[in-house]
């Protein structure tokens, strides 16, 4: 709408003292000629003050303003929470009734901002009010007339005044979901981060109920898992803390899960599971190396492990059997005498891996012993043997009762000729040999060796092979525990640089911390890790195919992933996510779970739709809250243009403030005593007093 305003203003043509002596001079001037009596004396002074007048020249200004429209922000929550139930269906449809009421009227100009999911997959708290501020940052106080919010009240940037915002206008709010909601969560109070593997380590939990819960108070069941296995159970009670004990039996990265049962028509399930990444560290892992025999390769070994920090080393090496007289004196071939009890009887479990470097049976353990050493495996221990000719002679650890637990049985036979390790088929797959530097070459880009074990009856994996196909490394289950055979005692070559060496190190390395069972390290796993708004998945497996990944997202959706092989054995895909909470993931028998975002994302602690806090917030706006859900239906009140002071709320409607700002579109101007008009107006005061002299 558009207005005209007439104004006046002056714009003299001399400088305003000048103007002042002209008026006092002139004024002075018809005084006297009116005290005096003189004829035509007012026509006189009336010219002169249309000269003064002149000099000051008076000008109409015609100013053409149009009016401001009044700016009002509807601000849409789209957070995670939203998306339970009808919520977001009763946003769109409050949002869409505004709109339409708004169009009504021309002097409202509605800006529209949806804002709380989960963009960059790290938004894990509703932020309306910084949407607010961001809508009318670029709009004057003055021409703000309000603003609207659509959400379920779950708001986590409440400010403590309004008086933030930098408007005066009343803020409303539009309640989502319904009023007879309920809902039960299960959250971790304290947990550790880290633990050391195998030692318990106490945390704490707590059960809530919120809304209208139709069996309040009674006692729950709590279901304690350690990746994705049921651990522990427990009763609790709603609203207080109880503690309990978890043990991790492994390494690395371990997801720790807490749950309790869904209700019958609770809001939702999501926070009925509560989860943790813990950090398995291993406190040290005690290794046992005994070597039969005095030879190049026992340094390596040796130096390997006592490299590595993480590592309490026991070693032994069989100078001379009891059977063998030399003259040597007992005291210069060791410090103390092999304790063989403590070791495989009575201490034996404390091994995290036993090594046999070259080890013969030469009467040093007892027959017995061999048979403790099986049943450390089959419990869930590890084994090496790095076997040499001694592994094809008569006293092989292969015709003791070991070898139940070993994974190939000697020929007798002994291969004397250069050769390269090479990868099988297997091996290429296998996490252990997997990628090795220089395998993908042929020949492989690493040093030869010469001697390799004949062996048959082979159980298990073969991943290196020989000269001929043969067998270099087999890796075998055993029940619980773990047994690799190396059947040649000439990796020490790779380490002294032999033709350029080999990768020594990470072979040993993994193949010990394979035999230990690093998570890492199996041959069939599924993982999945989150960064920001991406969940990316691996699958370790050695077949050649690996098929379709089915992930359940935190909102119940089922999506199915097709994995893209990166390398042998080694299948991923990824998954770009706005949602935050946990991802269950299934491949075949395979289960793996992820959580997207903070694990204690504020969007997951209260999900009741709630008007309370809204409502404390805006009642100094003058605003109002209300809920949205009527019969079936959306109920929405209508919209109103306010004064600044009229209440802008009421029981059927929601008012909005009307600015009176307008913008200038354009001025006219008119000089009184410019152009014709003040030459006429001159001339016919002049030619007045002229006839009034000549009378």
């Amino acid at each position: 709408m558009e207005t005209n305003t007439l104004s006046l203003t002056f714009e003299p043509f001399l400088a305003w003292p000048l103007i002042a002596v002209a008026a006092l001079l002139a004024a002075a001037l018809c005084a006297t000629i009116i005290v005096m009596g003189l004829r035509g004396a007012w026509l006189r002074t009336l010219a002169a003050a249309c000269l003064v007048l002149a000099l000051a020249n008076p000008v109409i200004l015609n100013e053409e303003r149009a009016a401001l429209p009044t700016t009002v922000a509807m601000v849409l929550d789209t957070s995670q929470s939203q998306r339970l139930g009808e919520r977001l269906d009763q946003t769109d449809a409050a949002a869409s009734e505004l709109e339409r009421a708004f169009e009504r009227f021309g002097q409202f100009d509605l800006r529209i901002v949806e804002t709380g999911a989960a963009a960059t997959g790290t938004a894990t708290e509703t932020r309306l009010f910084d949407a607010l501020r961001s809508a009318l940052r670029d709009v004057p106080p003055a021409q703000v007339g309000g603003a609207v919010m659509i959400t379920d009240g779950q708001i986590h940037d409440l400010p403590e005044t309004l008086a933030e915002l930098g408007f005066d206008a009343p803020v409303h709010g539009l309640i989502t979901g319904r009023d007879d909601e309920f809902d039960r969560k299960i959250e971790l109070v304290e947990a550790p981060r880290f633990a050391i593997v195998g030692t318990p380590v106490e945390m704490s939990y707590r059960v809530t109920d919120q809304g209208a819960m139709p069996a309040a108070g009674q006692v729950v069941n709590v279901e304690l898992f350690l990746n994705g296995e049921l651990h522990a159970t427990a009763q609790a009670v709603p609203g207080q803390v109880y503690p309990i004990d978890i043990e991790l039996d492994r390494g690395g990265a371990n997801i720790v899960e807490l749950r309790v049962a869904e209700l019958d028509g609770e809001l939702t399930g999501n926070n009925n599971r509560a989860i943790m990444r813990m950090e398995g560290i291993r406190e040290n892992l005690r290794v046992l190396l005994v070597s039969g025999e005095p030879h190049s390769g026992e340094r390596t070994w040796r130096n390997l492990l006592k490299s590595d920090a993480s590592v309490d080393l026991v070693h032994f090496t069989i100078l001379r059997p009891p059977e063998k007289q030399d003259g040597t004196p007992i005291n210069e071939l060791s410090l103390i005498a092999f304790p063989t009890r403590e070791l495989f009887v009575e201490r034996i479990d404390d091994f995290d891996l036993i090594i046999f470097d070259r080890y013969q049976n030469r009467n040093v353990l007892p027959t017995l012993y061999y048979d403790f050493i099986a049943q450390y495996v089959r419990g869930g221990g590890a084994l090496l043997v790095a076997s040499g000719p001694e592994y094809a002679g008569p006293n092989s650890v292969a015709r003791t009762p070991l070898v139940s637990a070993l994974p190939a049985a000697p020929t007798g036979g002994v291969v004397q000729a250069g050769f390269y390790p090479r990868l099988t088929d297997d091996g290429a797959r296998h996490p252990v040999t997997r990628d090795l530097e220089g395998a993908g070459s042929e020949p492989p880009q690493w040093g030869r060796w010469f001697r390799n074990v004949g062996v048959t009856d082979i159980e298990g994996t073969t991943v290196m092979q020989a000269g001929g196909d043969a067998p270099l490394l087999v890796l075998n289950t055993y029940e619980e525990g773990r047994v690799g055979l190396m059947l040649s005692d000439h990796g020490w070559l790779w380490a002294r640089g032999f033709e350029g060496g080999g990768p020594h190190v990470g072979l040993y390395r993994r193949l010990a911390h394979w035999l230990m069972k690093e998570p890492e390290l199996e041959e069939e796993a599924l993982t999945a890790t989150s960064e920001g708004d991406r969940l990316s998945i691996r699958r370790q497996t050695m077949a050649e195919t690996a098929g379709p990944v089915t992930v359940t997202t935190p909102s119940g959706d089922v999506l199915t992933l097709d994995l893209v092989e990166r390398a042998p054995g080694l299948f991923e895909a990824e998954l770009q996510t706005d949602e935050i909470g946990l991802f269950n993931l299934e491949n075949g028998d395979l289960t793996a779970l992820a959580h997207v975002g903070r694990t204690d994302a504020p969007e997951f602690r209260d999900m009741i739709s709630t008007a309370e806090p809204l409502a404390e917030a805006v009642r100094e706006t003058g605003g109002s809250v209300r809920r949205v859900a009527g019969n079936g239906s959306v109920d929405v009140p209508s919209i109103l243009p306010v004064r600044s002071t009229a209440d802008a709320s009421g029981r059927d409607f929601m008012g909005f403030r009307t600015s009176a700002e307008t913008e200038l579109r354009g001025v006219g101007r008119q000089a009184l005593f410019g152009g014709f008009l003040g030459l006429g107006l001159m001339i016919l005061v002049i030619a007045s007093m002229w006839y009034r002299e000549g009378r």
